[in-house]
């Protein structure tokens, strides 16, 4: 007999979070119902008709991957239809760009990238790592999980 799934609600009140991390998170497992994105599965895959949108962890210390992080799925090499940014979203996106750590994903030691038109060095096979995302940060997360939704 399998296990059951927890949902997102249920790992984000055993991470024992608090403040703006609390909320911020409970708005997104909001903003991820709304949209018809699924969470569940091996490390906390999205997804949208059976296609992967994010990897998700809910819990830890306030750093990647906590208290809570998103990788978005996707080529974020340059803006598509689905995907045009603003150059402070550029900026967001650029300063959430995910540095191989050598974790065991396949990628080390990291490879060279774009991101939204900007060259990177050693990047994880994961672009975008966004940690405990509040405010314009948070926006630009669902823009991009709803361009990535958009584009299946």
């Amino acid at each position: 007999m399998s296990e059951k799934r927890k949902t997102m609600d249920e790992l984000i009140n055993e991470a024992n979070l608090s403040g703006d991390a609390l909320t911020n998170a409970n708005d997104f497992a909001k903003f991820l119902e709304c949209e018809g994105m699924i969470a569940g599965g091996e490390h906390f895959t999205v997804t949208y008709n059976d296609k992967n949108i994010c990897y998700l962890h809910v819990g830890g210390e306030d750093e990647v991957p906590g208290p809570w992080t998103v990788w978005p799925d996707g080529d974020f090499s340059v803006d598509t239809p689905e995907l045009t940014l603003s150059e402070s979203q550029k900026e967001i996106a650029w300063a959430n760009v995910n540095k191989c750590g050598d974790c065991g994903a396949g990628c080390a030691p990291g490879n060279t990238g774009t991101v939204f038109g900007k060259q990177f060095e050693n990047l994880c096979s994961a672009t975008l790592a966004f940690c405990n995302p509040g405010g314009e940060t948070l926006e630009l997360v669902k823009t991009i999980l709803k361009a990535r939704k958009s584009s299946l």
